[in-house]
């Protein structure tokens, strides 16, 4: 028998209990103009020492960080169902909770690329969070190596790929990122308005009626916890 097909869209909202900041909340990561700058194109390439320095700091940082019991019960579902995490956050730890499917819409801490050919996988590779990108340091193609992750004025890849995820979904379930900012509002458009669809946030969301989503106004690991009692086989 053919296992259901479980689709989750995850943002930075699933990896705060593991001690990560949002982005755009009051607290977020991009209310430091400082930051904000570093995680752009004119950071990387009018000051990349201090580009560097950033990225090598959230590095370092996820490399202190668990993943939490939201990461680990969407791990978990693979028993039971095919599980695809799409996940716009570039930290590792859906990969860590043991999700064997995952697709990283705005790259991965993780890995390092080319400045020249970001999206070349000759190019791209693991590399460990605890070890500094230096100044210099050639990519394999002459150019500065980077972290593999999309920055402020960067193209954003794997967008059809999540698309056609998401369209063959039994089940669809939003985690962490709110259903009005982009990738998050055009990506749930494709999912089938027939299915079962879900959206776990402790914030109120005003359109999850609208848009025919079953809102679970808790935590991520409180939410992953009530969804599984909706959809246990």
């Amino acid at each position: 028998m053919t296992k259901p097909k479980i689709v989750f869209l995850t943002g930075a909202g699933i990896s705060v209990e593991s001690g990560l900041s949002t982005f755009r909340g009051n607290e977020g990561m991009w209310n430091n103009k400082s930051w904000r700058y570093y995680a752009s194109v004119e950071g990387l390439y009018h000051d990349p020492k201090g580009f560097l320095d950033f990225y090598n700091w959230r590095r370092q940082k996820l490399s202190e960080i668990e993943p939490n019991m939201a990461h680990r019960l969407i791990a978990e579902l693979e028993k039971d169902y095919q599980v695809t995490v799409v996940t716009q956050n570039v930290d590792n730890l859906h990969e860590k909770a043991g999700s064997t499917n995952i697709l990283h819409l705005h790259g991965e801490l993780a890995k390092v690329c080319s400045s020249n050919n970001r999206l070349d996988p000759n190019y791209i590779k693991d590399y460990p969070l605890t070890t500094p990108i230096k100044l210099k340091e050639d990519a394999g193609d002459g150019s500065q190596m980077r972290p593999f992750v999309v920055l402020f004025g960067e193209y954003v890849p794997y967008m059809e790929e999540a698309q056609d995820y998401i369209s063959r979904a039994d089940i669809f379930v939003v985690v962490g990122t709110s259903l009005v900012v982009y990738p998050a509002a055009d990506l749930i458009r494709y999912a089938d308005k027939d299915i079962p669809r879900y959206v776990i946030d402790p914030n109120k969301i005003e359109v999850c009626d609208a848009l025919g989503f079953e809102h679970i106004q808790a935590s991520a690991s409180e939410g992953m916890k009530l969804l599984l009692e909706k959809i246990r086989i």
